[in-house]
């Protein structure tokens, strides 16, 4: 018989109770602790600065990617949302806040950036419908003009994430 294995050990092959499953406790790791029990609160988030000057900065923006969009600058979204990245942590805002914001912000300045032309005769829904065709969609003004908003909102949600990403988490009191 082998050194490592007794004739005791073998005849415990196949009985109940033989393989003590459990009875080890963990080798090495300490026991983590339980999770912290959720607790609501009503009271009001702890924000810095006010709410109209975080509505006017939006605002700011807004009007900032809508003249990057005309002057053909169609990465400003992005910097728009990696500059809202930053300072909503500085801020205290949440995602559930921020992330419409953002979409608003820069589907608004491309919006702008798009009826504003339209409104003085220019052929924006003609060039929408060219771009959508060669692009393979269908060959529709609203086509076009649906992916360029969604390409400037997805700039700008891609914007948010690295802005968060890159900026340091506000300390916990």
């Amino acid at each position: 018989m082998n050194e490592f294995a007794n004739k005791g050990e073998a005849d415990r092959l196949g009985k109940r109770g033989s393989y003590r499953l459990g009875a080890l406790g963990r080798q090495g790791v300490g026991r983590s602790e339980p999770p912290r029990a959720f607790q609501p609160s009503f009271a009001r988030p702890a924000h810095r600065g006010s709410i109209p000057a975080w509505i006017l900065a939006g605002l700011a923006a807004t009007a900032l990617i809508w003249w990057a969009a005309t002057a053909g600058l169609w990465f400003m979204p992005f910097v728009i949302g990696l500059v809202t990245g930053i300072v909503i942590r500085w801020g205290g805002w949440r995602l559930r806040v921020s992330v419409p914001a953002v979409l608003v912000m820069t589907v608004g300045g491309w919006g702008l950036g798009l009826w504003i032309p339209a409104l003085r005769g220019l052929p924006i829904g003609a060039t929408g419908r060219t771009i959508a065709a060669l692009a393979g969609l269908p060959a529709s003004a609203v086509t076009g003009i649906a992916v360029t908003l969604a390409v400037s909102a997805l700039q700008g949600l891609a914007g948010l994430w690295l802005g968060r990403a890159i900026a340091p988490r506000r300390a916990r009191d």
